[in-house]
């Protein structure tokens, strides 16, 4: 195995991230928990080192099979909405936590400090090696991984506290809202094409309250066939 620069050098150097910082707290992320784990969490190490040099900025980028790693402000901005108030949030920490769309990796490695146990759901199988590979280099514990349907969730390890997808489907999948905890929160992009919002849905017993977040763009939730 190639020796992995975790701290990183160059573009990938502290002073990139806390100017990647800045910007975020910029943009109304005032959580300081999910801060100092955006600071500290070396994105680089997610990326093709062809595009390593520009992990820092705030924008997207492709990880291969026409997926890409999430925009930094909407990981924050997701992670401390499912968060701030959360009326299950323990120690500072969730009990479990169910993840649809692995992808790279990059939002599992943001939410772990604050969950005892992820689930994390992705149907591009080279996808989830590669992530796997890069948490267990990070020394996160606490996260188990399934090449499965992410519309389907992961019904045998719930209910979950929190519910957090990386990728839009048209309509929430019935299956995610029944698979919530009471006092849960899904945290979920709706929509086709251009049109999409970001709506955080809370459980309580059988009623869901949805709120609007922001409009945002991420790629489609496909389910059925999986990709090997």
């Amino acid at each position: 195995m190639n020796k992995v620069n975790l701290s990183g050098i160059g573009m990938t150097s502290q002073r990139t991230r806390e100017r990647l910082i800045g910007r975020l707290i910029e943009q109304g992320i005032d959580d300081w928990s999910v801060l100092d784990v955006m600071r500290s969490t070396p994105r680089h190490i997610f990326l093709d080192e062809a595009l390593a040099h520009r992990a820092y900025e705030d924008v997207a980028l492709p990880i291969g099979f026409n997926q890409t790693i999430s925009q930094p402000y909407i990981v924050a901005r997701m992670t401390q909405t499912l968060l701030q108030g959360h009326p299950l949030l323990g120690n500072g920490k969730l009990d479990k936590v169910l993840e649809i769309g692995t992808g790279c990796g990059y939002q599992t490695a943001i939410i772990a400090p604050f969950a005892r146990k992820i689930y994390s759901v992705e149907r591009i199988k080279p996808l989830l090696e590669k992530a796997r590979r890069t948490i267990r280099l990070l020394g996160i514990n606490n996260v188990q991984f399934s090449h499965d349907d992410g519309s389907l969730g992961w019904k045998e390890k719930g209910p979950f506290d929190a519910i957090i997808a990386a990728a839009a489907p048209q309509h929430v999948p019935q299956e995610l809202l029944a698979q919530l905890a009471d006092n849960g929160r899904l945290i979920i992009p709706v929509g086709g094409g251009d049109v999409q919002e970001l709506r955080l849905i809370t459980r309580q017993g059988d009623d869901f309250h949805t709120a609007v977040v922001e409009a945002v763009r991420f790629v489609p939730l496909f389910s059925g066939a999986l990709q090997h």
